[in-house]
Parts: structure tokens; C-alpha cells; sequence
């Protein structure tokens, strides 16, 4: 089924609303939950309603959000959450960090006791459109063992920096997590009944295994081993640590209803007019990238792509064609629709 991305906004909208998530919250979640499956990044799409109405059901997530500011300076902030939707916290601490780099060159805001925050480009490229960079951090449930070990106690822990793209192309996103893939491909792998490719993950054992269920039982693998361990690390120290909220094993999972998740979140925004004019900067950009698509080319690779080039490609499809909705997620939007007496279906 291929959805029409206005139309897919209006009907998560509609079931926000009927979550009691506030008319402004519904719209800006519902911008990036669509945003994420347009880009081919469905781990973060709508799929992810069902998780939010079986916690609100339990009272294990707030709604609507009522964020606090528990301190704030010239250049940095401290938010709480309240426990309510992620996206809307990320938002506004991404919000504040670029208002205190226009007027200081750096801002720097940070987020306690939050949820998922869904997919991070979505704020750093507030940022790279403010002719910023942006840069995110967030945290997570354990899901990946420390380097040498078999036991999860990190996050999947990701990260994202955009910078501006200019008048002639979009801009550069990196949105990548800490792990050798996000749990959210391993959980589609569940729920789609296949076989995850052999070093994605060690089973409870500690053992290779190319089943996703064994996998979700035992650890993620780091990217780039210790290296990726070592970044887990220190997003897990600023995002969470730092910003007074859970960290390490205390995190829990927004897949399960074990209790409020507790997810940090870190913002930066630093204003490039500070240190170079943004048209010198853009220039640069454009002939460093120009550079790049010159490299010679391995055997069997017909183009070399920037990060986040490949999903702002399949945005622009999807505007044009639609979202591809997974059966199953399409079924679960009408439960939700039938749930808040709705008359809008997906059909």
C-alpha cells in the first residue's frame, strides 16, 4: 500500500489527538514520524503510534507533554521532559540551542527525563536550514555490550550533525547509531520472519547469530567495535549522565511497558557566520563535495553518495509516489483510528 504523505500526517494527527496529545504536539510529531518513513527510515515512522497508545493506556508516557525549563543561561539549557513524547522535547531544546547560537555563536541545550525521540536528522537539519550546524545526541535502552563483552548495557546510542547544504544541494546529515545497525532493523527482521546477516549481533550466549530473536535477547555488535563502544560511551555520559537523566542499564526500552524510559537527550547549534560568511563556507562545501564525486570509483559502484543523501532521495520520491506502508502497520493505524473514534480509515 503507497500512502500520500499529507494524508498519512492527517491520520496521525487524528489518533495523537485522540491520545489527548495537544493539536501543536500532534502536528510536530506527526511531521516527523511521516518525514522518517518518507526517508526509508520506518524503524522511526508510524509505527511507532501502537507503542505510544499501549504506554498511554498504561499511564507510562504523559500526555499532552508539559515540558520545564529547569535552568537556562546566555548559551546553554536544561529541560525536562515530564515523561512525555520525545520529539516535542528534542524539538524545543534544538529550538533554544539555535536561538542562543544566533545570539552567542554556540548554544547548547540538554533534556532529561524524555521518550524516543524518533529519527535525530529531523532536528539537526533545524539547525543546517538556520545555516547552522546541528548536532544531536540521544540515549537509549541496553542493547549493546561494552567491547568484549556479551551482556547489553549500552544503548544503541545515536548521533547526527548536518550542515548547511546551500542554493545548490541539500544538506549533509550524518544520523547514524553507535551499533553496527539501529534494534529497530533487527525488530523489522522479527517482525518480517527473516534472517539478520552473520556479525550484526551475539546471542545471550555471547555467539554470532543471524536470528533476529536470539538477537534481541542477547547484544548488538558496535560499529567499528571498540570504537563504537567508546562512542555508546560518551553519549550515554552527555546525554544522559550529564543532563541528570538515566543512563546505562537504568534506561528502559519504550518497546516494553517496564516504566517511564527516562532518555537524555543533547543539543548543539553552532552558527558558522562566527567563524567563516556563509557564502565562502558554501562555496567551499560545493567544490570539496564536487571533489569528492570525482574519487575514482571501486568495481561495481556507479556513484559515491554524501550522508543522508540517499534518504533525502527517496523524501523526494515519496512526495511524488507515496510511502510504502507495511500491511501490518496499515492495520494497526485503523485499530487506532477505530480506538479514538475516528471515522478516518486507511484504505
Amino acid at each position: 500500500m503507497r500512502v500520500m504523505p499529507d494524508r498519512l500526517k492527517e491520520i496521525t494527527i487524528e489518533i495523537l489527538k485522540g491520545l489527548k496529545a495537544s493539536v501543536e504536539e500532534s502536528v510536530l510529531v506527526a511531521e516527523s514520524l511521516v518525514q522518517a518513513d518518507m526517508r526509508g527510515i520506518d524503524t522511526h515512522g508510524v509505527n511507532f503510534l501502537k507503542l505510544l497508545a499501549d504506554r498511554v493506556d498504561v499511564q507510562m508516557v504523559n500526555l499532552p507533554t508539559h515540558l520545564k525549563v529547569i535552568k537556562e543561561d546566555v548559551t546553554t539549557g536544561l529541560i525536562d521532559g515530564g515523561n512525555g513524547l520525545g520529539q516535542v522535547a528534542a524539538h524545543r531544546a534544538m529550538t533554544m540551542s539555535i536561538q542562543k547560537a544566533q545570539g552567542c555563536g554556540v548554544g547548547c541545550c540538554l533534556v532529561r527525563n524524555t521518550n524516543n525521540i524518533g529519527f535525530l536528522a529531523f532536528y539537526t537539519l533545524m539547525a543546517a536550514q538556520k545555516g547552522m550546524v546541528g548536532i544531536i545526541m540521544t540515549n537509549a535502552a541496553p542493547s549493546m555490550s561494552p567491547w568484549g563483552g556479551a551482556e547489553a548495557f549500552l544503548g544503541t546510542n545515536p548521533l547526527s550533525i548536518a550542515v548547511p547544504g546551500g542554493s545548490e544541494g541539500s544538506a549533509i546529515v550524518l544520523d547514524m547509531s553507535s551499533s553496527l545497525v539501529a534494534r529497530g532493523k533487527i525488530r523489522r527482521a522479527q517482525r518480517m520472519k527473516e534472517n539478520i546477516p552473520l556479525g550484526w549481533a551475539l546471542d545471550e550466549a555471547g555467539v554470532p547469530t543471524t536470528d533476529p530473536v536470539a538477537a534481541l535477547k542477547g547484544t548488538l555488535l558496535p560499529i567499528g567495535g571498540p570504537k563504537g563502544y567508546g562512542l555508546a560511551l560518551m553519549i550515554d555520559i552527555l546525554a544522559g549522565m550529564l543532563s541528570g537523566s538515566k543512563y546505562g542499564p537504568e534506561v528502559k526500552t519504550f518497546h516494553q511497558l517496564e516504566g517511564p524510559t527516562g532518555v537524555g537527550v543533547c543539543c548543539i547549534a553552532i552558527d558558522i557566520e562566527r567563524f567563516m560568511d556563509l557564502h565562502q563556507f558554501n562555496r567551499l562545501r560545493g567544490s570539496y563535495i564536487a571533489s569528492i564525486q570525482r574519487v575514482r570509483k571501486a568495481k561495481d559502484v556507479s556513484r559515491i553518495y554524501l550522508p543522508g543523501e540517499i534518504e533525502f532521495e527517496k523524501e523526494k520520491k515519496s512526495s511524488k509516489e507515496g510511502i510504502k506502508i507495511d500491511p501490518g502497520v496499515a492495520k494497526d493505524l485503523n485499530q487506532l483510528l477505530e480506538k479514538v473514534k475516528s471515522p478516518l480509515r486507511l484504505t
